[in-house]
């Protein structure tokens, strides 16, 4: 049951996020080919499908969480609400360093791999989306590369 009540609260925020998504975000400007108002309609779209599956499909096992879980979401809520909070003034690579660390030391890797993931993901990600896909994202006190 509680899948289900999960389900149903999803599709409501995804609903809710659907209206914004079509009717509230303009953007004043279009940059690239399918505007920046495609991916969040995507986004609410794929969002409703997903969690109308989640509401629809049958109960298969009993899925019971203990508190140790709930502790570690608790955890990860916190750093996604931490980076989101430091993404403009410390930088996407420094943001993303220290979140992709955390989070792989708290999934249980060892602070050395966990370090040079959450390296390779800032850097690599800054280069991707900012080199390949000519995103614009904020370098905080890093130089642009």
């Amino acid at each position: 049951m509680p899948d289900r009540i999960f389900a149903a609260v999803l599709l409501f925020l995804s609903l809710i996020y659907a209206f914004y998504a079509f009717f509230v975000i303009k953007a004043p400007f279009q940059y690239d080919p399918l505007g920046p108002e495609a991916w969040p309609r995507l986004l609410s779209v794929i969002m409703i499908l997903c969690s109308g599956a989640l509401l629809l499909r049958p109960l298969v096992q009993n899925f019971d969480v203990d508190g140790a879980t709930w502790k570690r979401l608790a955890i990860v809520l916190a750093l996604l609400a931490g980076y989101a909070v430091l993404f403009e003034p410390l930088g996407f690579i420094i943001s993303t360093v220290l979140f992709a660390t955390v989070t792989s030391r708290l999934l249980g890797a060892v602070w050395k791999r966990a370090a040079l993931f959450g390296l390779g993901v800032g850097v690599g990600g800054y280069l991707l989306c900012a080199g390949l896909l000519d995103l614009n994202l904020p370098a905080g006190p890093l130089p642009r590369l």
